[in-house]
């Protein structure tokens, strides 16, 4: 088995990592892993070494929300299993969670990567969940022709002391996005709108609404009205800080070679300049007509601040509940 370099894209998520994960695919030498780990929580790193077919039913196990989203019409765009001509449907039992998003990023035809993937992990013998990972980063890059890997996964900073935990070995790029535009992306994200529940329910002394407790804990239930319910664009900015701050406190227990910032909004007004201190520290080379392929795909995104069109009292509060991560950020050198 070939140990790949290993490198982990962590952010709050709606930062812009899925546009990177897009310009990371386009590198001949990079295998861009894109949601691996959001996709297998809350199982994605167990602490027991388990055998090959342990690990093979943590990546073919359906995930109870992703079947629950699809079921009810919420649009969730990382999900894309569903826009390719699968034999796996919610209906027929679930979508295997590896399936979702990581393997229709990588190819056309997902099921038969799938098919590839699972006798040659299933036999793999007993060992740390994090030998299982590189071999199948190792049948990935050597599929695709591929020598480091980057994986990718959407609100992933509060995973760094794990991360770091199994995979000792990683580097890490922190890629983060001006507060405000990232918290109203949040709002606008059935994903989110759920994660932000979640974080009221565990803070609050108070129980949520008996209507609201028993959609979460029903898997029967239609969760249609948890992202349909008002909720101030403030309290994403409180989550986006929250995340922030806590998130740059684990980067900072890393060694300092090992870690690098990028930001969402220097890499799109100097993709070229930003791309290649990217590539560098991934250890490839900024190859000429990457650079100018991931310019071209960046130039398609959206510069400019979707906040600053909000009514003043609601961006003036959104700003202030964005404060704490905003100056955590400056105190790193990175805002």
């Amino acid at each position: 088995m070939t140990l790949r370099p290993l490198t982990f894209v962590v952010g709050t998520g709606r930062c812009g990592s899925t546009a990177l994960s897009r310009v990371l695919r386009l590198h001949p030498d990079l295998l861009s892993v894109s949601e691996l780990i959001a996709a297998l929580e809350p199982d994605a790193l167990p602490e027991a070494p388990l055998t090959g077919a342990e690990f093979w039913r943590i990546l073919a196990t359906p995930r109870s929300f992703a079947n629950r989203v699809i079921r009810d019409g919420i649009p969730l765009p990382e999900y894309r299993y569903p826009h390719v001509k699968g034999r796996f449907s919610v209906a027929g039992g679930g979508i295997p969670a590896l399936c979702m998003m990581t393997l229709p990023h990588l190819t056309d035809d997902p099921d038969a990567l799938f098919d590839a993937l699972e006798p040659e992990l299933s036999r793999r013998p007993a060992a740390p969940v994090a030998d299982h990972y590189r071999a199948l980063f190792d049948l990935l890059g050597e599929r695709f022709g591929r020598r480091a890997v980057v994986e990718r996964s959407g609100y992933s900073l509060r995973s760094v002391p794990r991360l770091r935990e199994v995979f000792p070995e990683a580097r890490f790029v922190h890629l983060h996005r001006d507060g405000a535009d990232c918290a109203l992306s949040m709002s606008r994200h059935p994903g989110f709108r759920l994660i932000q529940l979640m974080t009221e329910r565990a803070e609050t002394t108070e129980s949520l609404p008996a209507g609201l407790e028993a959609l979460l804990s029903d898997d029967d239930a239609d969760l249609r009205p948890l992202y349909e319910r008002s909720v101030p664009v403030a309290e994403f900015g409180r989550l986006w800080s929250h995340t922030i701050v806590a998130g740059l406190a684990h980067l900072s227990q890393l060694p300092a070679g090992t870690r690098m910032s990028l930001s969402y909004e220097s890499l799109l007004d100097a993709p070229g300049r930003e791309l290649t201190r990217l590539a560098h520290h991934l250890g490839v080379e900024p190859l000429p007509e990457w650079l100018a392929a991931g310019s071209a795909l960046l130039d398609g995104d959206r510069r400019g601040s979707a906040a600053a069109t909000l009514p003043p009292a609601e961006l003036a509060a959104l700003r202030e509940s964005c404060a704490p991560g905003a100056r955590a950020l400056s105190l790193t050198g990175a805002g």
